[in-house]
């Protein structure tokens, strides 16, 4: 089996989405007031969670995704729709002015889960509302409900029967619900405690199996993906033999976001053109590489086609900075040095080409950070860039020096040295050290700044200017 790239997938998640907020700090004294620990709190940390974390594993994967969900008109809702944005998910809020966006607050002392306080008031979103949000279907290659029963599905059936009459396959995450609310999904992936909700307590194996497939025939469904813990996952077929995929064996330290990372993979892997069979293998060893994780997370496409054909070179090419952080922490575990270097790069040119392989040379990963349209034109004057963004990144990440490519919105990359915290920061010219726009950040992180020499007489502006004069 290898891993597919994602690209060419286009996901859409239905469901409840909510806003998960870490609150981390020590803890080193009881509480004078009562028996209870005292975390002195210092960093606060927010991640997308429910259907958001869903369509934030879709992007990560390097699929495109799309989000419709129901929250309030609050700060939770303003930091969820700046995350999901940021990482190029396309967001359709329905938005209520008299209840909150689910939040929940975990407090973390050392990597532990001390207390969570949830805020949500249950709101009953109109069929009609939601598929308004949803619109069209013809666009997208699948669609995830992702149901954790807050309210956001009073009626599941018209977005069936309209993906159904276009032949788009409908991949349920269920609830304790009746699975009857879910006919005419594709495929519907309770865990245990959700299959027994629906299908009553079991005898044995063959018991199970035989109760999910005469559930199957009640509601018109193709399969149940059945995950099971430390006994891995289940795929029963209506009318073909069943399959077990055991749990991947490693450290479990979080299984939260677990159940979320197995939809998405599972709707990208299929969109790729991937048989349902691997699929599920596929994301069954995501579902190990979260749980090896703290928190809610995600997994990356190079992380995950890294852990299916670990001997292949997989990890490179052109990420958002999402993706970039998660495949950065990954190379970390490796032991592999982060070399980080900027710039417009609009006509690519053999000065470039050296430098950038010297720039390699200063580590085991490079990241090349490019300006955007609306940067270079800010920095470089009207006529400028010559080429697109997407084109001068292509060109970038065609180069075998260059590891990574990403793009920035702002005329200088500190926002993203702060993010990446690079081992080394490059910069070519007559810069001295002090100079280096970041070099402050990357010190301070630990890191060091280095500046390479440039081939003479090459040049973007006397190209351009020589070209103009043609």
């Amino acid at each position: 089996m290898k891993s597919p790239r994602f690209d060419s997938a286009h996901i859409l998640t239905v469901g409840d989405a909510m806003l998960d907020r870490y609150w981390h700090g020590d803890t080193r004294r009881v509480s004078a007031e009562a028996p209870i620990p005292v975390i002195d709190v210092t960093a606060i940390e927010d991640r997308p969670g429910g259907a958001a974390n869903v369509a934030l594993n879709v992007a990560s994967l390097g699929a495109r995704s799309a989000l419709v969900a129901a929250t309030g008109r609050d700060e939770a809702a303003e930091v969820l729709l700046q995350k999901l944005e940021a990482s190029g998910i396309d967001c359709r809020f329905i938005q209520f002015d008299d209840w909150p966006t689910i939040t929940k607050i975990r407090l973390v002392s050392r990597n532990q889960q001390m207390l969570r306080a949830d805020f949500e008031r249950g709101h009953l979103v109109p069929v009609e509302q939601m598929m308004t949000a949803v619109g069209a279907v013809e666009g997208y290659d699948s669609i995830i409900v992702s149901d954790y029963d807050k309210g956001m599905f009073s009626d599941l059936a018209p977005l069936m029967s309209h993906a159904r009459q276009l032949g788009k396959p409908v991949l349920v995450d269920p609830k304790f619900k009746p699975f009857a609310d879910y006919a005419g999904a594709t495929l519907i992936k309770p865990n245990t405690l959700e299959l027994q909700k629906a299908v009553g307590q079991w005898s044995s194996e063959a018991d199970m199996i035989a109760r999910c497939r005469e559930l199957m025939t009640r509601t018109g469904c193709e399969a149940f993906l059945v995950t099971r813990a430390a006994e891995g996952m289940t795929l029963i077929y209506r009318d073909e033999e069943e399959a077990h995929f055991p749990a991947r064996t490693r450290e479990v330290y979080d299984t939260s976001g677990a159940g979320d990372t197995v939809i998405a993979v599972l709707a990208a892997a299929l969109a790729s053109g991937q048989t349902l069979k691997d699929a599920v293998a596929l994301s069954n060893i995501a579902a190990g590489i979260v749980v090896s994780h703290f928190g809610v997370t995600s997994v990356s496409g190079p992380e995950l086609r890294k852990e299916v054909n670990p001997g292949e070179s997989t990890d490179r090419g052109k990420m958002s900075a999402e993706q970039l952080a998660i495949a950065v922490q990954v190379a970390r575990t490796r032991g592999e040095r982060i070399v980080f270097t900027n710039g417009c790069f609009d006509i690519l040119h053999a000065g470039h080409v050296d430098y950038l392989n010297d720039a390699r040379q200063e580590g085991d990963k490079l990241i090349v950070a490019v300006n955007s349209d609306a940067s270079v034109r800010r920095l470089k004057g009207e006529g400028r860039p010559i080429n697109t963004l997407e084109r001068r990144m292509t060109m970038l990440a065609g180069l075998s020096s260059v590891d990574w490519v990403v793009s920035f919105d702002e005329d200088t990359p500190e926002n993203l040295l702060r993010q990446i915290k690079p081992d080394v920061l490059v910069k070519g010219g007559d810069y001295s050290v002090d100079q280096v726009v970041g070099g402050d950040i990357v010190t301070r992180a630990g890191g060091e700044v280095k500046v390479l020499s440039l081939v003479e007489d090459c040049s973007t502006t006397a190209i351009v200017e020589k070209i103009r004069k043609l």
